[in-house]
C-alpha cells in the first residue's frame, strides 16, 4: 500500500495556507496578474534559483532572505507581465516597496516576504500598481482550494493552462500535506525557465534538511526539462513549511525524511512534466529516457541532449521517425559510448518500437512509427549497454507556433 496519495488542490491544500489573485494592470488590462501565497504562522523556507549570471531583482531579493537569513518567511507575492529583470537599482527598489506593502497589509516583517516576477525583461514595474495589487491580495486571501487555483492562474504568461498538485502522507502519526503550483512555457532551460514554482507544506522539518531535500529533488526534476534551451533570468523554486501538521520535527535523514523526499519528488516531477508538455506552441511532450549507462551524470547528459535537440524536436512535430537526429544528439552530448552497441526505441501509449540497433536501422514500419509519434506524449528510449545507471529528461516538439509566439512576445 502506497504511503502517500494524491489529493485535490495546490498551494492551499496544506493546513494554514491561504492564497489570492488580483488584476493589478501591471502590463495587461482585464486579467489577473498578481498572486499571493501566505501562511497563518511563520514558515521555514528553502529555495533554488537560476544559475544565469543575469539575475532578476526578485531572485536577488529571495536569495538574500532564503540563503543568508535564519529568519522565518510567511508570504510570497508574485506578478506576471513584467519580469523585473535588467532593471537596475530601481528594480531592487520595487522589490523592497512591494515587500514593505505586503508586510504592512499582512502584519508581518518586510523580510518575511518573498517575491517572484515573470514576463518581459527590461521593463520597469509601476510601483503604484504593484503596491495597490498587494493590498487587494491581502484583502482577498482565502484558505480554499479555489483560491490556490486562482493564484496558479494569475502567474501564467504564455502557459495554456495552470499547473497545480497536492499529496497527502503521514509522518509521526500526523496527516501531512504537500502542495504546489508552477508556471512555465517558454524560456525554459533551468539549471538550479521562465519558471516559477511554489510549494507549501504543513510538515515540521529543519531548514537544513528542507533545503537539502529541495536541492536534491531539483536535480532529477526541474533541471531535467528544456523547452527551448534558453535559461531564464527569473527561475525560482520556493518551498514553505509551517509545521502545522504537528509532527515531531524532522532533524535527521531518517525514514520520515526519506518519505518526504519521495513525495517531494512526485510533486516536482509532475510540475516539471507539466511545464515541458506546455512548451510554447507544443503539440507533444517528449520524454527521453537513457538506460544502461555507466554513470548517472552521463545518463543525465545524454537524456538532456536528446530533448534539447532542435532537429529531434522538429522530427517529433513532423511525426518523422528520424532516429539519426536522436543518435546525433547523443553523440555530441559529451558522454562516451559505442554507437555500434546502442538500441533506440520510440514508445507511446503502451507500444514500444525498436528503430535502431547494432549500428544501423532496425526493421520497422515508417507508417506505424508515424502513427506512434502522433500520440500527445512520446518517449524516446536509448539503451547504451554500458552499465546500470539511467536518467529521464522532458521536453516538447518545436512547432511553427513557437516562433510566432516569441516573435510577437513584447507586443
Amino acid at each position: 500500500m502506497a504511503q502517500y496519495h494524491k489529493i485535490a488542490g495546490g498551494v492551499t491544500a496544506a493546513k494554514g495556507f491561504a492564497a489570492a489573485s488580483a488584476a493589478a494592470g501591471i502590463k495587461y488590462q482585464n486579467r489577473t496578474d498578481m498572486a499571493l501565497i501566505c501562511s497563518s504562522v511563520p514558515c521555514t523556507a528553502a529555495g533554488t534559483f537560476t544559475s544565469n549570471v543575469v539575475k532578476a531583482a526578485p531572485v536577488v531579493w529571495d536569495r538574500e532572505i532564503v540563503r543568508k537569513s535564519d529568519g522565518p518567511v510567511q508570504a510570497i507575492v508574485a506578478n506576471s507581465g513584467i519580469a523585473n529583470a535588467c532593471t537596475g537599482e530601481l528594480g531592487l527598489s520595487v522589490c523592497e516597496k512591494t515587500a514593505e506593502a505586503a508586510g504592512e497589509a499582512l502584519g508581518i516583517p518586510t523580510k518575511s516576504v518573498l517575491l517572484g516576477s515573470t514576463g518581459v525583461i527590461g521593463m520597469q514595474i509601476p510601483v503604484d500598481k504593484i503596491t495597490a495589487g498587494v493590498k487587494a491580495l491581502a484583502a482577498a486571501k482565502e484558505e480554499t482550494l479555489e483560491a490556490g487555483t486562482r493564484a496558479a492562474k494569475a502567474i501564467m504568461t504564455t502557459d495554456t493552462h495552470h499547473k497545480e498538485i497536492a499529496y497527502e502522507f503521514t509522518v509521526g502519526g500526523k496527516k501531512v500535506t504537500l502542495g504546489g503550483c508552477a508556471k512555465g512555457s517558454g524560456m525554459i532551460h533551468p539549471n538550479m525557465c521562465t519558471m516559477l514554482a511554489y510549494l507549501t507544506t504543513d510538515l515540521s522539518i529543519s531548514k537544513h534538511l528542507l533545503q537539502k531535500a529541495l536541492s536534491d529533488t531539483v536535480t532529477e526534476t526541474f533541471n531535467m526539462i528544456s523547452v527551448d534551451g534558453d535559461m531564464s533570468t527569473n527561475d525560482t523554486l520556493l518551498i514553505l513549511a509551517n509545521g502545522l501538521a504537528g509532527n515531531p520535527e524532522i532533524t535527521e535523514e531518517n525514514e520520515d525524511y526519506h518519505l518526504f523526499c519521495e513525495v517531494l519528488m512526485e510533486v516536482c516531477k509532475f510540475l516539471a512534466m507539466q511545464m515541458a508538455g506546455d512548451g510554447e506552441g507544443a503539440q507533444h511532450l517528449i520524454e527521453a529516457k537513457v538506460v544502461g549507462c555507466d554513470t548517472k551524470d552521463h545518463a543525465r547528459l545524454l537524456a538532456k541532449s536528446v530533448i534539447q535537440s532542435n532537429l529531434t524536436k522538429a522530427a517529433i512535430f513532423g511525426k518523422d521517425a528520424n532516429w539519426g537526429r536522436v543518435l546525433c544528439a547523443l553523440g555530441y552530448a559529451g558522454a562516451p559510448f559505442d554507437p555500434e552497441n546502442v538500441d533506440l526505441y520510440f514508445a507511446a501509449d503502451g507500444e514500444k518500437m525498436l528503430i535502431f540497433t547494432k549500428g544501423s536501422a532496425a526493421d520497422y514500419s515508417e507508417e506505424k512509427a508515424a502513427k506512434l509519434l502522433s500520440n500527445p506524449a512520446v518517449q524516446i528510449i536509448a539503451d547504451m549497454h554500458l552499465g546500470e545507471e539511467e536518467a529521464t529528461a522532458w521536453g516538447c516538439d518545436l512547432t511553427y507556433d513557437y516562433v510566432k509566439i516569441n516573435a510577437d512576445y513584447r507586443s
